[in-house]
């Protein structure tokens, strides 16, 4: 993937990358873009043909006795360029809208694809909202320019040189060197101001970002909000970033206006030297009325244009500015990617090996040391541990969402960085402690396991789970939307969920991350059987925080600070009376004190 120029970097060279990316998209379409410009062109030759049939019509009718001869066939041609003009502007729209629709389209699905290759890492850092938004605008910025460039500044340039070719072969090369400086100085003022306001647009599109991020993450954490009475303190901190935006937007505003001035300023200078040497001539008879009037058309028609570039030039920039962080998102680089030979994962039984791994998120901080064990085919290993010995970090290295430093990670005797990521979690399925739900249909959120099955396997799979008397007990039974998250479940009934979904995947190993820790004694020991049901038969990595669900685990790995201290059966580790007997002494101990409370 392309790098891209910072911000404060070279701002051409980054535009000029950003259409070298965006070219390709466009050109999938060569023949509607070929066609479209023969229609561009077509548009402007009759625009311009305009001015030299009024000058015709014109001459014509300043004659003796005019009004005895109509120039009928001039006039008839005159409303037919005038209808031309038109007609070929909207073919040419008809025919590339389909490009511009297919280039945003095919360019969000490349960087929505991207965004779920990249690893863990990046989701874990990134900031939902300000990406949304550079998304969003970029898809925008996209329109913009295509629309923009092509239809508004190439028109105006076909339609500038073919005025001053021929100012330039019918009249002196005054008129024309007089047209090409005005257009020198009005597109050089043009660009300098407009390249000076370009970092304010920058400055806008960060603190937009940053203002969405922080409204996003608010609202998110709406209950967290109300649990410590923080709605004044966020609604400040939002319009802290909102009065930054305020006065960047301000500053862009005030800008645009002096560009405005100026701009109208050159116009009317050129416009006014014009005209008097046209009207010298007339005066002098090198010139007609006819040209005179020519003249003027010409100065109306390119000069109509130039005083909206400005404003195009400014939405050009902002629109590259847009599309430079799509692509930059685009652009991120892929911490996790398939070898060029990964063959997809061929399951022989579903042994997991973990071999002398070694693994830190960061660089300066080691989480695992040295880890080895192997959970044979069908069989339940367990691993339990306080909190940051590196439990967790064993499920996410095996679905291979980050790499690991040193060691093997191995599936019936493969290496999973030699096989294929699709085919690997295709394998593996999970009950995680938290689970997070689409804010969708409760089928929808089934359904999810596999998307692919049908209704009646879909059924079979919430009544595996114990969920399906519930979900036909709602109102709209199926069709029942869970909310933002799942939010409107209680946590045992996301749980069934989240069971009944992977049951649908069938997958031929198992990870169950702390599935029950969440949830009360009771309900606890309800899902326990129905994870125990599920669990039967498939390679089980179990992932706890309370002793008493692994009790009948074929082994227990008790980790610490990264590494394996203990292993055994449960008999067999409270008989050596080390950390997990501990452990164990514990949480009895909790639940003794719980219960006489109760």
């Amino acid at each position: 993937m392309r790098r891209f120029a910072s911000d404060g970097g070279q701002p051409g060279v980054a535009d000029w990358r950003t259409l070298k990316l965006l070219l390709p998209y466009l050109w999938e379409y060569k023949w509607r873009v070929v066609i479209s410009l023969s229609f561009l062109i077509g548009a402007k030759l009759a625009v311009v043909g305009v001015p030299l049939l009024l000058k015709q019509i014109v001459d014509a009718l300043n004659q003796p006795k005019a009004a005895l001869v109509v120039p009928v066939a001039l006039l008839l041609g005159y409303g037919a360029l005038r209808l031309a003009s038109t007609v070929f502007s909207d073919l040419r729209d008809i025919v590339f809208a389909k490009v511009t629709q297919h280039a945003i389209r095919r360019v969000g699905l490349d960087v929505f694809r991207h965004l779920h290759s990249l690893s863990l890492r990046f989701h874990l850092e990134r900031q939902t909202g300000g990406v949304s938004r550079d998304i969003e605008r970029g898809a925008k910025g996209i329109s913009s320019l295509i629309n923009f460039t092509l239809f508004s500044i190439l028109p105006t340039l076909i339609e500038i040189s073919l005025v001053a070719g021929i100012l330039f072969a019918k009249f002196d090369w005054i008129f024309a060197a007089i047209t090409l400086t005005v257009l020198v100085v009005y597109i050089a003022l043009t660009i300098s101001i407009t390249e000076w306001r370009t970092h304010l647009r920058r400055k806008m599109n960060d603190l937009d970002s940053a203002a969405n991020t922080k409204a996003i993450d608010s609202l998110l954490n709406y209950e967290t909000v109300k649990y410590f009475g923080n709605e004044d303190f966020e609604a400040r901190r939002y319009d802290a970033n909102l009065h930054s935006y305020q006065e960047a937007a301000v500053k862009s505003q005030t800008s645009l206006g002096l560009l405005n001035a100026a701009q109208a300023g050159v116009i009317a200078v050129g416009v006014t030297v014009m005209l008097l040497r046209a009207s010298s001539g007339v005066v002098e008879g090198k010139l007609t009325i006819g040209d005179l009037v020519m003249i003027n058309a010409f100065l109306i028609q390119m000069f109509i244009p130039l005083n909206f570039l400005g404003v195009i030039y400014r939405e050009i920039k902002q629109s590259l500015t847009d599309i430079e962080r799509l692509f930059k998102l685009l652009g991120t680089h892929r911490e996790i990617q398939d070898a060029s030979d990964a063959k997809p994962l061929q399951l022989h039984g579903g042994v997991v090996r973990f071999e002398n791994v070694k693994f830190g998120y960061d660089p300066d901080r080691s989480i695992l040391h040295g880890v080895s064990f192997e959970i044979p085919a069908g069989h339940n290993i367990a691993v339990v541990g306080t909190s940051g010995a590196g439990k967790s970090t064993l499920a996410r290295l095996l679905y291979r969402f980050y790499e690991i430093n040193s060691g093997s990670i191995s599936i019936d005797g493969q290496d999973i960085r030699n096989v294929t990521q699709a085919s690997l979690r295709a394998a593996i399925g999970i009950v995680p402690q938290d689970t997070v739900l689409f804010n969708d249909s409760i089928y929808y959120n089934v359904a999810y396991g596999r998307p692919d099955a049908s209704r009646a396997e879909v059924i079979e799979a919430a009544r595996a789970a114990h969920i399906l008397h519930f979900i036909e007990s709602l109102p709209k039974g199926w069709d029942t939307t869970v909310g933002e998250r799942g939010l409107k479940l209680s946590g045992g009934e996301k749980q069934r969920v989240a069971i009944a979904r992977t049951v649908l995947k069938n997958p031929a190993i198992l990870i169950l991350d702390e599935a029950t820790s969440a949830l009360d004694t009771t309900t606890e020991k309800i899902i326990q059987a129905e994870l125990k049901d599920i669990a039967r038969s498939r390679t089980t990595l179990t992932i706890a925080h309370r002793l008493s669900t692994i009790v009948d685990a074929d082994q227990i790995l008790v980790m610490e600070q990264g590494t394996v201290v203990e292993r055994g059966s449960h008999r067999e580790l409270l008989a050596q009376n080390g950390v997990y007997a501990r452990l164990w002494a514990m949480q009895q101990e909790e639940r003794s004190d719980a219960m006489v409370a109760a």
